[in-house]
């Protein structure tokens, strides 16, 4: 009778691992991938037929799918479809927050001033420092401040941060086929329980602190504008049967996690991201350190401050050098095509400048071409990308400008290891240490 039962028990094993493994084929042939390496063909499909690709697939992201709550998908402005909250989503941060950036400078100013303190103590007289975690947290801090005001402590902070880097982690090793379906989330168990018992820690840490900024709406982020949840506080989204002619409802408290998160992940990596990777290219070329550190320098008062319209547009080699940065190491390899570009793997700010090939390429995508689109192209373009920008240029001008940059002692006799770490954010595989002196 033992032997009946466990000779059950083991064909229900084998008809079940049949089973799993035949969801898991079909899951795998569900989903259909189109990777698109030619400019001219993502630019005929992402700004010709623009508005084909208005729309994401229902339940392909992760960061929505944590979120479903008793049949509600909690969408943020990535995931949602097109329609009238999307309108009103994007609308409310660009006026929120992305046309005010002029308004920012004394925020900018005292973060970078802590991020130059900082290094400052890490480093002595003169040492080497891996810069990836003084860099992320001053990025972080400005973030969180934009997002929350001045309400967030360290240890708050911290845990915020880790919850973003393990979600970031987890989404790039998500299978690439991974469409959100019953099938797909068989195939890619492992990752989508990952990243959904990640995401779920979220609300635990969000919630109160949004609620707190509901007591407090009255008090300025520093002293200057209001943050980015005191906005969704006040906004009002379309009913959920898609009229848009009412009063409209508050947003849920999933879909307010879903928004902060999005902000704070979006503003974050990829700017500490594009930081680390400048600042390897510029210790790698000292030639092209010195030009951009006589250009900063020139440019910033007695204090060694920047005005935030030098920043915005006055000073062409530093924008120059944050473009190749951006061109080189973002998240679609697009921009190191040999058809349009000279020499693409070498790091050379100059093509930017006027005259050089690249003079009116900008960090979006223009009407005629796609050369580069670090933050996408398209009506689904990152809105955020003047303040990435910004915050770039911001953070690089106060590390070029106050201290001197070299190879670490370890790195001496090979250089910098450029090589990148595929994920959702392109970082070096071999976190960045340099030999780091304060200017005096």
């Amino acid at each position: 009778m033992e032997f009946v039962m466990l000779l059950a028990v083991l064909l229900c094993l084998l008809a079940g691992m049949v089973i799993l493994r035949s969801y898991t084929r079909r899951a795998h042939a569900q989903a259909t991938i189109y990777h698109v390496g030619d400019p001219a063909v993502a630019h005929r499909a992402l700004i010709g037929n623009a508005d084909d690709f208005l729309n994401r697939p229902a339940a392909s992201f992760p960061t929505s799918l944590a979120t479903w709550r008793h049949g509600e998908r909690n969408d943020n402005i990535a995931t949602v479809s097109y329609g009238p909250q999307w309108r009103v989503l994007r609308c409310n941060l660009t006026a929120e927050i992305l046309s005010r950036l002029g308004s920012l400078a004394p925020l900018h100013e005292e973060v970078a001033q802590a991020l130059v303190a900082d290094l400052s103590a890490r480093c002595g007289g003169g040492g080497d420092v891996a810069v990836r975690e003084p860099i992320t947290k001053a990025v972080f801090t400005l973030v969180t401040r934009l997002c929350f005001g001045d309400i967030v402590d360290d240890s708050q902070r911290h845990a915020i941060g880790r919850v973003i880097r393990d979600s970031i982690v987890a989404a790039g090793k998500l299978s690439p086929g991974f469409d959100g379906s019953m099938l797909s989330k068989l195939a890619n168990w492992r990752g989508f329980r990952r990243i959904s018992a990640v995401l779920k820690r979220q609300p635990k840490l969000y919630l109160p602190l949004i609620a707190a900024r509901s007591q407090s709406q009255s008090q300025l982020c520093g002293g200057i504008v209001h943050p980015y949840v005191d906005s969704l506080l006040d906004l009002r989204v379309p009913e959920d049967n898609g009229d848009a002619s009412g009063p409209g409802r508050p947003l849920r408290d999933g879909e307010l996690v879903g928004l902060v998160f999005e902000f704070l992940g979006a503003a974050t990596g990829s700017t500490a991201a594009c930081l680390e990777w400048t600042l390897a290219h510029l210790i790698d070329q000292p030639e092209t350190l010195d030009k951009l550190r006589v250009e900063i320098d020139e440019e910033a008062d007695a204090g060694g401050i920047l005005s935030s319209k030098s920043l915005r547009g006055g000073m062409p080699y530093l924008n120059a050098v944050v473009l190749e940065c951006l061109r080189m190491h973002p998240p679609v390899p697009i921009g190191r095509d040999a058809k349009r570009w000279t020499d693409p793997d070498k790091f050379r700010p100059e093509r930017f400048l006027a005259g050089g090939e690249a003079e009116d390429i900008g960090p979006a995508p223009g009407p005629k071409e796609i050369r580069m689109m670090p933050f996408g192209a398209g009506h689904r373009h990152c809105p955020g990308v003047n303040m990435g920008m910004l915050h770039i240029k911001c953070f690089l001008a106060a590390l070029v400008h106050n201290f001197d940059w070299a190879l670490s002692a370890e790195d001496c006799s090979s250089g910098v290891d450029m090589t990148e770490q595929d994920g959702f954010i392109k970082i070096m595989k071999k976190p960045l240490s340099a030999r780091v002196t304060r200017r005096t």
